[in-house]
């Protein structure tokens, strides 16, 4: 194999394994553009990996030969965005309603929807007698490009460009409109304002409450879809508890690394993709969990690069991790 080669098979596998970061960081974006800061991303990516396999995995069972793969796509999705929601509907509750500490109520959240989507995969397991898997017609639809032969045939980009799976251009699609609707639209902006000053947007007649609680649910429905992406795409869709482990933290520390914009979390996550994979492709005579601890370390020498240069869009919302006390205002 070429180093060009090499290359090009580095870059197609990092964009691959940085798809399901890609949905769990996009989703933590908007939860954290209102001020919620809501750690229990790994926790609903575990519910939307359980919830999205399950719905694929009786869908196909139920329709037998007559299985449509773009149906069983829909249901995935579908399933397993309404875990995530459920879930971030949850947190939502406790921290604008009830005004819970944000930062614990997270970590409950990621406890809980960890135990629930492990609950729910080993429940299946042990039903069928073995292991959850869907069958190899529907792995292939959610597994196989897109695009054409020919495209993905086109010297060097043609792999890298045109051979992924549906998800990855989604996680495209929802970052290009997730940007417009922050820059764009009027709704965008009253989402932002309502994340640094949400006094002065109740004072200007924002409904903060509605924008806290539709951000941060909709954010932890595309979070889970990140948790479902990786079981239906890396997992061979099969239901794999440990893989899991650590994709909800990573994305929290993506959203850092990428400054809480939305079109940063592509090559974002391609790059922690990259970083998650490098022991595999790069043998030095060094310990494995040295390599697996490179996101973290490059995450906290951007945020301490960002700490100096003191440019407020590089910086969280105002309000991020404080209950909004109306009393108060």
């Amino acid at each position: 194999m070429t180093f060009l080669d090499a290359a090009v098979a580095l870059i197609f596998n990092a964009i691959l394994n940085g798809a399901p970061l890609m949905f769990g960081t996009m989703g933590e974006i908007l939860t954290e553009k209102s001020g919620n800061l809501n750690l229990g991303v790994e926790g609903m990516m575990y519910m939307g990996g359980a919830f999205g396999i399950a719905g694929a995995y009786y869908y196909g069972r139920m329709a037998g030969e007559n299985a449509s793969g773009a149906l069983a796509i829909l249901i995935a999705l579908l399933f397993a965005f309404l875990a995530g929601a459920f879930g971030a509907l949850i947190y939502s509750f406790l921290t604008i309603t009830l005004r819970t500490n944000q930062n614990v109520t997270g970590l409950a959240l990621a406890i809980l929807g960890t135990g629930a989507g492990q609950f729910l995969g080993e429940y299946m397991r042990i039903r069928e007698g073995g292991y959850v898997a869907v069958s190899i017609a529907l792995k292939d639809q959610f597994q196989n490009p897109v695009f054409p032969a020919f495209l993905q045939n086109i010297p060097v980009i043609g792999k890298i460009v045109f051979g992924h799976n549906l998800f990855v251009y989604l996680g495209i699609v929802i970052a290009v409109l997730m940007t417009v609707y922050f820059k764009k639209t009027r709704w965008g902006l009253n989402l932002r304002a309502v994340g640094e000053s949400p006094a002065t947007a109740d004072a200007a007649g924002i409904n903060v409450n509605r924008y806290k609680y539709l951000a941060t649910v909709i954010g932890g429905g595309i979070s889970a879809i990140g948790g479902m992406v990786y079981i239906m795409t890396i997992a061979g869709g099969v239901w794999n508890h440990e893989g899991l482990a650590g994709e909800g933290w990573l994305a929290v520390a993506l959203v850092i690394f990428c400054l809480w914009r939305p079109l940063n979390a592509l090559w974002g996550s391609a790059l922690f993709g990259a970083l998650m994979i490098l022991y595999m492709r790069v043998h030095l005579p060094i310990p494995d969990e040295i390599y697996k601890i490179l996101p973290y370390v490059v995450t906290v020498v951007v945020l301490v690069i960002t700490s100096m240069r003191r440019k407020k869009e590089d910086h969280p919302p105002e309000s991020l991790g404080n209950a909004y006390f109306r009393e108060e205002r």
